[in-house]
């Protein structure tokens, strides 16, 4: 069997691997034909795995990957794959949920390195741009490089990852584009290398060599304006009756550009999806911002009752008419807390509808009138306007994380792409989701429906099972049959991801024969070479060829962690991998905290996604990396790692790669001899009962110059100062007032214990001050360190001990000092010993800042000795953001009277053992620079950071030795003095 490319693959469609060191095979003659035109290439196992995958249900293997600096770059590898009849992908942030991001070639990555914006011209209302610009950072450039008074409209969901090339592509559109269109509807110019190695710009008027002096080029652009100018004339007809008759009418080329009395060049090549050129650069058109937004969000009982309401909606032109279903909220609620979702009206459906104008009370009457006239049609269950800023983020943040949420459901269900996002004219919405809702039935299956309702455009997760015969059986079945709906229904397969392996053979369903030999004729004119992006649009690929579910051995994978909820009759290990599908929100720069490591390097290795793509290869046995436990592909992605949890939460599908790389090295390190560091750091509890007992002499030691060869000797940086240790038991000269059986428990971890003794009173105190009586716990450990290092088997055990000592029969809550060991605790005691002991007790568990925030909801008001200061930097914990959620320290420090707080949100870099490694040192100072230097520098020297986390604290020590950090118990402590 062979692929599209004509590469040998397996009965389950895996390809097979040449000899990479025949010099015979493709992959030889490809990299060696780059090497000779100077130009970087990674052909290495590990990078091809992560390269396999995008958004979609496709995985496909490409030779190697170039990450381009320049234009040169792009035309040498355009001549080095067409003079070895290589494939070429181009490919930004990776996001396609339809399959137009993986090739069995080349793959152009241009998110790392092509990713600057040029000019912005505010009087012509244009911004140069390369392709690998990420959409939310062009619009934040835009506004600020304006003063706020334009920007740049498409805004996907994915806009904060995915690219400007990418849009073009796929003629991405977004939240607004019931108000602003598509992204063709905002270029003024796009710069092209064609297969053949010309240079072209296509602009309104036509095309042009992008280099004036450049005549074969200029030759190149005259002969195919001609050509295109001649197909357009062949069939004028076709084209005006077939092609651009709804807003989103993405699938297929959009010739209809090329008819006379529309003509514009550059608006036919968006959403080509790479098939006629590379796109290398663009002048892309820019929009005034609104003066003035309101949200206002609306409850219905279902999709249907919501669609029917959207021609009343448009009346009253609104920028964004958005929705989603409760399926996607229960998952939110249930992955983030209740307090991701805020004001939320009832319903089991939700519109978004987004107002705008010059005037905030034109805009509030506006909103005003539209409930109205709303509640008259009888379908509205609840509006409510959002005025809220916070609130404002809170639901839109459901409606931009549908795709992750919707595929991971917290009723334990999966989801996929694949009629992912049909449209059809607004007016024609809700007849199509009764239709098709009907056919979902017949096949049994779910749709879970989130999207574009004012544009007529739905995204839908479907509940197929990939992974059997039969499960893809009905896929295609059920794809197809909605295919033929959707056009009965006057709609288009495609209304904004472009039509990629998911949907290509199914547009003969759509288009004449006609129409469909002008495409293949079209593609032919920009790439007679046949190399751009095989597989999409014309000659497609079988939508259920190189499926990413399929072929996957199964076998048993013996695990520590219990890895549940996992689907029945699938290995629990290999469904919790399987978990990422590739939105990479992983590879945004703002928002959340994850993925730190990724912010700092901005290699795809060092994201969540990247990791989990070569897991995913790991379990399937691939050759493109080796299998099993013992991958040293996997060891090195999970290098990075800092194990900061931040993916458990900010992951919209919920992957934890924390806890994967902890089992990953449980079983990578079995007879083989580990870095140094687990055994220094990670037996830091073990070596702190021996420094406990001689503290003076330990730190007397690490003052000279002897502590830097230790450090060395035990993989730890020299470049860190260590920290000091206090004495064993002067923890318990703070706390006077504890007794055997008080209201709540006070667990004093190790990191309390051996280095901040002290904050371990102010929490006592606190908690006191808060109507408690304390009882202590400081006999036990949480396993924290065994557990980060992937020492599972002394972490079972000491969690074992530790549920024996706290399972007292009560229900008192127990409080943690430290946020990373509440959630060891709290999530990874119950996932390693699986007992109701260990249940029991980590129902228990609550972390400081969490206990306290809890205490102040009940009416608390802390009477702390010291005065609040007016402005503090507020450093949360990774692990404290993960499992308790990133809000409890701010409602304490409000609750305290702090004026203003400075969220520095992201990981501060050190994390535990990872910033205390010496080969890891140089990133995590590189991930403080996300957010938590920046924030020092801005914020004066008199400005309190708070740090409820040890680790936290020793990198604002690094950063700032004058400003040391505060646990939130010292800034609450009562009995603390002025001074102090």
């Amino acid at each position: 069997m062979t692929d599209s490319a004509g590469r040998p693959v397996s009965a389950a469609g895996t390809p097979q691997r040449g000899d990479v060191n025949s010099g015979s095979d493709p992959e030889s003659t490809l990299l060696r034909a780059l090497a000779e035109a100077g130009v970087p290439v990674d052909g290495s196992p590990r990078r091809r795995a992560e390269y396999s995958y995008d958004a979609s249900n496709y995985r496909v293997e490409p030779l190697a990957v170039v990450f381009p600096r320049t234009v040169d770059d792009v035309v040498a590898a355009v001549e080095a794959c067409r003079a070895t009849g290589t494939p070429i992908t181009a490919r930004g942030g990776g996001t396609s949920m339809a399959g137009n991001a993986v090739g069995s070639g080349l793959v152009l990555d241009f998110s790392r390195h092509m990713d600057q914006v040029g000019a912005i011209d505010e009087d012509a209302g244009t911004v140069d741009v390369q392709p690998g610009v990420v959409l939310a950072t062009l619009s934040r450039e835009v506004e600020r490089g304006t003063g706020g008074r334009r920007t740049f409209a498409p805004d996907p969901s994915s806009k904060n990852r995915a690219t400007v090339g990418g849009a073009i592509g796929n003629d991405a559109c977004g939240n607004h584009s019931v108000r602003y269109g598509r992204t063709s509807d905002h270029v003024a110019e796009i710069d092209l290398v064609t297969s053949d190695g010309a240079r072209l710009t296509a602009t309104e008027a036509g095309l042009r060599a992008t280099d004036p002096a450049d005549s074969s080029s200029a030759e190149r652009a005259d002969a195919l304006v001609a050509s295109l100018a001649g197909l357009a004339q062949e069939h004028l007809s076709a084209f005006r009756l077939e092609l651009g008759r709804i807003p989103r009418q993405v699938s297929g080329y959009h010739l209809e550009n090329l008819l006379p009395e529309k003509f514009n060049m550059a608006r036919a090549v968006v959403g080509s999806e790479g098939t006629w050129a590379v796109v290398v650069g663009a002048r892309m058109e820019l929009v005034p911002k609104p003066a003035s937004a309101l949200l206002v969000c609306l409850g219905y009982q279902d999709v249907v009752d919501a669609a029917r309401d959207v021609p009343t909606i448009l009346e009253f032109s609104p920028a964004a008419v958005e929705g989603t279903d409760e399926a996607i909220v229960a998952t939110m609620r249930h992955r983030r807390g209740p307090d991701s979702v805020l004001g939320l009206p009832e319903g089991q459906a939700w519109l978004f509808v987004d107002l705008d104008g010059d005037d905030p009370g034109s805009v509030r009457a506006q909103a005003d009138r539209l409930l109205d006239r709303l509640g008259e049609n009888g379908r509205l269950v609840e509006g409510r306007k959002a005025a809220d800023p916070a609130e404002r983020a809170s639901l839109w943040r459901v409606r931009e994380d549908g795709a992750g949420l919707s595929s991971r459901l917290a009723s334990g269900g999966e989801s996929w792409p694949g009629w992912e996002d049909a449209a059809v004219a607004p007016e024609r919405l809700a007849d199509y989701l009764v239709d098709l809702r009907e056919l979902l039935v017949q096949h049994d299956l779910t749709g879970v429906m989130y999207g574009h309702f004012g544009a007529g455009c739905m995204h839908i997760r479907i509940t197929y099972d990939l992974r059997t015969d039969e499960g893809r059986r009905v896929f295609r079945e059920f794809t197809r049959q909605a295919a033929e709906l959707v056009v009965r229904h006057g709609g288009s397969l495609s209304g904004e991801h472009g039509d990629g392996r998911a949907r290509s053979e199914l547009l003969s369903i759509m288009y004449s024969p006609e129409v469909m030999a002008a495409f293949a004729e079209c593609r032919k004119l920009w790439d007679p070479a046949g190399i751009l992006n095989p597989g999409s649009v014309t000659d497609p690929d079988p939508m259920d060829g190189h499926l990413a579910l399929a072929g996957v051995p199964e076998r048993e994978w013996r695990t520590s962690f219990e890895l549940s909820p996992a689907s029945a009759g699938r290995d629990p290990w290999v469904h919790a991998v399987q978990g990422c599908i590739g939105v990479g929100r992983c590879r945004a720069d703002a928002g959340g905290v994850m993925c730190p490591s990724f912010r700092a390097t901005r290699d795809e290795k060092d994201s969540t996604r990247g990791r989990a793509r070569v897991l995913q290869e790991v379990v399937r046995g691939a050759r493109t990396v080796e299998e099993g436990w013992r991958s040293e592909e996997a060891r090195e992605v999970l290098d990075l790692c800092l194990s900061c949890k931040a993916c458990a939460t900010d992951c919209p599908t919920g992957v934890d790669m924390a806890t994967y790389k902890s089992e990953f090295f449980d079983h990578y390190y079995r007879g083989r001899r580990r870095p140094r560091s687990h055994y220094s750091l990670g037996w830091l509890p073990r070596w702190m009962k021996l420094t406990g007992r001689v503290p003076g002499l330990v730190n007397a030691v690490l003052a000279t110059p002897l502590a830097k060869a230790a450090a060395a000797a035990g993989g730890i940086t020299t470049k860190r100062a260590l920290p000091r240790f206090a004495r064993a038991g002067e923890w318990r000269r703070e706390i006077t007032d504890a007794g055997a059986r008080g209201s709540a428990v006070l667990f004093v971890d190790t990191f309390t214990r051996g280095f901040r003794p002290e904050v371990a009173g102010a929490a006592a105190r606190v908690l006191g001050d808060a109507g408690e009586t304390v009882a202590c716990s400081a006999d036990a450990c949480c396993g924290l360190t065994w557990i980060s290092t992937g020492q599972l088997g002394t972490a079972k055990r000491l969690l074992a001990k530790t549920a024996a000592a706290l399972d007292d029969g009560t229900d008192r809550p127990i409080v943690v000092v430290e946020p990373s060991c509440a959630a060891a605790l709290r999530k990874d005691l119950p996932e390693l010993v699986h007992t109701e002991q260990a249940r029991r007790v980590a129902s228990r568990v609550r972390s400081f800042a969490a206990h306290v925030a809890d205490r102040v909801s009940g009416g608390w008001v802390p009477s702390q000795a010291r005065p609040a200061p007016e402005r503090a930097v507020l450093q949360t914990h990774c692990h404290e953001h993960s499992v308790f959620g990133a809000a409890a320290q701010r409602r304490a420090l409000e609750a305290a009277g702090v004026g203003e707080v400075v969220d520095a949100t992201g990981c501060c870099g050190v994390a535990g053992n990872f910033g205390f490694e010496a080969e890891h040192y140089d990133v995590s100072m590189r991930v403080a620079e996300n957010a938590l230097a920046p924030a020092l520098r801005d914020t004066g020297s008199d400005v309190a950071v708070l740090t409820d986390g040890f680790s936290c604290a020793r990198q604002v020590d690094q950063l700032a030795p004058s400003r040391p950090g505060l646990h939130l118990a010292q800034l609450l402590d009562p009995g603390a003095t002025p001074a102090e």
